[in-house]
């Protein structure tokens, strides 16, 4: 389809609840899907949600094989997700840097459930239900956020964790030296 723009941080859509889909298999809904997915591609994103194009819907797609952006993290598989639910099963919960389309260049420290169990449908209806841990319940987490206007600064609760990713990373690197010394 296409690549839309990404709304960023301080625009009202990220920060309202999403409405519910009501009719599946639509050539709308495979419009959206087709342009999250399109999008995401062209980012290098690991999911995406409907308001960071600016669609009001309860509308994620995440997913990921060799990705630049995440070298070292498990492969997701491409997942279409309408109107979710996110069930923790434990309540372990566990830091972990996150970035977002949103909010381009930044990376903060965030945490989230380790184990959790997600339900929708896919864009034709079809029920979905996984059991996930580790990096995959995190994009879920991340990206069902956006349908409930929750960016994931939100959720931080020491913004000293909080920056640039160059400045993080020459931080990280500027410390392995030190330790090296």
């Amino acid at each position: 389809m296409s690549v839309k723009k990404v709304v960023r941080m301080g625009d009202p859509v990220l920060l309202s609840a999403a409405e519910p889909v009501v009719k599946f298999n639509t050539r709308a809904l495979s419009r959206l899907v087709n342009n999250l997915l399109d999008t995401m591609a062209k980012h290098d994103g690991a999911g995406l949600a409907a308001p960071q194009i600016g669609v009001g819907l309860q509308v994620v797609v995440f997913g990921l094989a060799a990705n630049p952006r995440y070298p070292e993290e498990e492969s997701i598989p491409m997942t279409v997700l309408v109107n979710p639910r996110i069930e923790p099963l434990s309540d372990q919960v566990e830091d972990g840097w996150e970035g977002c389309l949103s909010v381009p260049g930044l990376r903060g420290l965030v945490s989230r459930y380790t184990y959790i169990r997600y339900s929708g449908f896919d864009q034709f209806g079809g029920k979905i239900e996984r059991e996930v841990r580790g990096f995959h319940a995190r994009v879920v987490q991340h990206e069902c956020d956006h349908l409930d206007g929750v960016l994931y600064p939100q959720r931080m609760t020491n913004m000293r964790a909080f920056g640039f990713e160059d400045e993080l990373e020459r931080a990280v690197e500027a410390e392995e030296v030190d330790k090296k010394e």
